[in-house]
């Protein structure tokens, strides 16, 4: 009996290393099928799932509470396990270097439990030669063992989606791939136990990297022209979102938008990939170029938002200004990488203290990672400016004479700042209203 055969049959677990906004959905599919032990350092958040809350919001309390996913912050739990897969973070340093410190303390922590017979999935984004140059020595040295003899490893490369319900782990193909054909086939069979959409056998691990690392930074790339775009018809007058959806009628036009680029993936895997770029000789001149635009579309908001102020006759140091929405991206509580604190801090460097409202964020991580208090919407009044940040549900049924009432009364110009652009444009091109987005 192999080891698929034996998951099944329950003689053997699976572990998933990492519980977070990725590893957690998998954990519990993973747990409607076979046994699961779901494993994370963070003792707070075990808690959590223990008494059946889901601090993620991705698959929601009920379904954590009726899952059978053993969850433990003990790390001697894995040695239960044969199948293991490794769903930590993989951030970049202040200089946009690879921070690969997580997936090598994973490596460790694993190694430390590993068995004789197992296979390890390593999931976290990474560039080519990661899993093989840096987590299998680190594996072996911690476990005694020797790869591809004692123990196998392949890589599959996570596309779940924070806060999307439609492209679901079940519902994206999975790309897999492992060390040798035996476990290509076991990492295969395992998860099409749970990826509906099937899976893609990678011809290597290197290749599985790769392909993972530019998926996004083309997404990057291509929101960095439409930032670029953006930036060139403010200065001409012309109403970007307008240009998009006339453009849009073209067959082959891509239907990329103008944004903030922050979270885990899009805003750090570039990096990872010119990274090892630099490393080979070769210095990134597209992808670095995208980077840069993104990354500077914060600072560029709160510009704009000054020269508003002003074209409004508004004075800008301490300026009354609501920015609503801080998580990286709409209906997920993640404040980790958000541009939104582009925005805040070079605001703050006009003398401007913005009151921030964000109803589905983790507040106490904002407070942890930027020291931010949130405030209530109620605490949204006489303000001299307003800023929709990020596209919640929460914020699309404020109409406009609510937005009307955020404001000090005795402003003849109301500056509103749409970013993505969820509001009918049309509606705010009145007398008493700067309207703006990118």
């Amino acid at each position: 009996m192999d080891l698929y055969e034996k998951l099944l049959s329950g003689e053997e677990k699976l572990s998933l290393v990492g519980l977070g906004y990725v590893g957690m959905p998998i954990a519990v599919a993973f747990a409607r099928k076979i046994k699961v032990v779901g494993f994370d350092l963070n003792e707070k958040k075990i808690e959590l799932y223990k008494s059946g809350i889901d601090p993620t919001n991705e698959v929601g309390n009920e379904v954590i509470k009726e899952t059978k996913v053993e969850f433990t912050a003990d790390p001697a739990k894995l040695r239960e396990a044969k199948f293991h897969i490794v769903a930590v973070p993989t951030p970049v340093n202040d200089d946009h270097t690879p921070d690969l410190s997580p997936v090598e303390g994973a490596s460790r922590i694993l190694g430390q439990n590993l068995t004789k017979g197992s296979v390890v999935v390593f999931e976290s984004t990474v560039y080519p030669g990661v899993t093989e140059d840096i987590c299998v020595p680190i594996l072996e040295k911690e476990s005694g063992l020797k790869c591809g003899v004692d123990f196998k490893i392949g890589y599959s490369p996570e596309r779940i989606n924070p806060g999307d319900k439609v492209h679901r782990l079940e519902t994206i193909v999975k790309i897999v791939s492992g060390m040798d054909e035996e476990t290509l086939d076991t990492v295969a069979k395992v998860y099409e136990l749970v990826v509906e959409a099937g899976v893609y056998r990678a011809q290597s691990i290197k290749v599985a990297e790769a392909a993972k690392v530019i998926e996004n930074s083309q997404r990057d790339i291509n929101i960095a022209f439409m930032n670029e775009l953006s930036i060139i018809f403010n200065k001409m007058g012309i109403d970007t979102k307008s240009v998009l959806e006339a453009a849009g009628t073209k067959w082959n036009f891509l239907k990329f938008y103008p944004g903030l680029v922050g979270g885990h993936c899009i805003g750090v895997d570039p990096y990872y990939l010119t990274y090892k770029a630099e490393e080979l000789g070769y210095h990134s001149q597209i992808i670095l170029s995208g980077r840069r635009i993104n990354d500077d579309m914060g600072k560029y908001v709160a510009e704009s938002m000054v020269k508003n102020l002003i074209k409004a006759d508004i004075p800008v140091k301490g300026a009354k200004v609501a920015i609503l929405g801080f998580t990286f991206k709409e209906n997920c509580p993640d404040t980790r990488n958000t541009k939104v604190i582009d925005i805040y801090r070079e605001l703050g460097e006009y003398g401007i203290t913005p009151v921030v409202v964000d109803p589905a964020a983790d507040a106490d991580e904002a407070k942890r990672l930027y020291g931010i208090t949130f405030d209530s919407m109620d605490a949204v009044k006489d303000m001299d400016a307003v800023i929709v940040a990020v596209a919640h549900t929460q914020f699309l049924d404020l109409n406009k004479e609510k937005v009307s009432s955020f404001y000090h009364p005795s402003h003849k110009k109301k500056v509103f700042m749409d970013i993505k652009g969820l509001f009918d444009r049309n509606e705010y091109l009145t007398e008493d209203y700067i309207y703006w987005r990118l």
